[in-house]
C-alpha cells in the first residue's frame, strides 16, 4: 500500500518519540527537534503506519530516510522492498538497521557508506574532565577563558532564548550567512527551534554569559536514556576559548545522567571533521545509503 505522506505536526511529538525509543537508535537525524527544525529546509514529511513512521525529504530531491519504530520486530522482507522500486534510495540509514536489512534480504539490497553522515560519539565524563595529553590543548584554552573572563553558565529560559536569538543574528552577520546557503539554512533551522522551544519537550540548553551578555549557547536534546545530542553550538570567536568553555560547562551543568554525547555529523566538511576528531570520539553512529540490488 502506498504511503500517505503529510506535514510534520507538533501534536504527534510524543507518539513519534515513543516510536523513536522503540528503534533503540542514537542517530541524531531522527530526534524530533532535528526533523522539526530542518523540516522546511528539506521539505520533510512523514507517513504513519501501525508500527512505523516513515520519513521522506522532498528537497533538493525526494529521498526516503530510515523508518522509525521497533526495528527488531518488523518483517523487512515484506515491508522494505516495495519502497525501493524504480531506483529509489533510502538515506541516513544507521548501521544497526542496515545490518537487519542485509540479514533478511541479502543481495536483494545494496548499501553504500555515507561517511559524511556519521555521527560522532563522546564520553560525557571525558569532555567534562578533559584529562590527559589527548585533551591538553582543549583544557589549556578552557583555562585561558576561565582566567580572563568573568563568566557564568545560564540554563535556557525565555529571556536567554531572546538573547541567544540576538547573538545568532550577530553571528550570522559576522559569518555572512546570506552568502552561504548552508549557513542560511542552518540559521533558519535554529530560529525555528528557538521559536518552538516551549513545545519541543525534550530540549535542553544554556548560554555562556560574560558581563550579562551571551557569548555562546548550546541547544541539545535527550536522544535516549543515556545519550544527549547537541544540535547547535555557537560562540563569539572574539572570546578565546569560548567553544571549549561552552562545551565543557554545558555538559558539566546539564548532562547529569547521560554517559554519551552525540555531536552530529561533519557533512563532509574537512575542517569540521578535524574539529570533531580533535575531541577524541569513542565511537561513531555509522550510516549508509540503501537501494535495491
Amino acid at each position: 500500500m502506498p504511503l500517505d505522506f503529510g506535514p510534520l505536526s507538533l501534536d504527534l511529538q510524543e507518539k513519534y518519540m515513543e516510536r523513536l525509543q522503540a528503534s533503540r537508535t542514537n542517530a541524531s537525524d531522527y530526534s524530533f527537534a532535528n526533523i522539526w527544525g530542518w523540516a522546511e529546509e528539506y521539505g520533510l514529511q512523514w507517513a504513519w503506519e501501525t508500527d512505523l513512521v516513515w520519513i521522506r525529504q522532498t528537497r533538493p530531491e525526494k529521498r526516503l530516510w530510515a523508518p522509525v519504530g521497533p526495528w527488531a520486530s518488523v518483517d523487512w522482507s515484506r515491508r522494505l522492498l516495495p519502497h525501493l522500486d524504480g531506483g529509489a534510495k533510502m538515506i541516513r540509514v544507521p548501521e544497526a538497521l542496515k545490518t537487519r536489512f542485509q540479514s533478511v534480504l541479502g543481495d536483494r539490497i545494496r548499501s553504500e557508506d555515507a561517511r559524511e553522515h556519521w555521527d560522532y560519539l563522546y564520553q560525557v565524563d571525558e569532555l567534562v574532565a578533559l584529562k590527559g595529553n589527548r585533551f591538553h590543548k582543549k583544557k589549556n584554552l578552557l583555562k585561558q577563558f576561565r582566567k580572563k573572563y568573568d563568566y557564568r553558565f545560564q540554563p535556557m529560559s525565555p529571556e536567554i532564548i531572546d538573547m541567544a536569538l540576538e547573538m545568532q543574528e550577530e553571528w550570522c552577520l559576522w559569518r555572512d550567512c546570506e552568502a552561504s546557503e548552508t549557513l542560511a539554512a542552518e540559521n533558519r533551522a535554529i530560529t525555528r527551534v528557538f521559536q518552538h522551544w516551549k513545545t519541543l519537550t525534550h530540549l535542553i540548553g544554556g548560554a555562556l554569559m560574560v558581563e550579562e551578555t551571551p557569548v555562546a549557547y548550546t541547544v541539545a536534546e535527550a536522544l535516549t536514556d543515556d545519550t544527549l545530542v547537541i544540535h547547535f553550538e555557537k560562540g563569539c570567536t572574539g572570546f578565546k576559548g569560548v567553544y571549549q568553555a561552552v562545551n565543557q560547562l554545558f555538559l558539566e551543568n546539564e548532562a547529569d545522567g547521560f554517559t554519551l554525547v552525540n555531536r552530529e555529523q561533519d557533512l563532509g566538511d574537512q575542517g569540521l571533521r578535524k574539529a570533531k576528531e580533535s575531541y577524541n570520539p569513542v565511537d561513531y553512529v555509522k550510516k549508509y545509503t540503501v537501494s535495491s540490488g
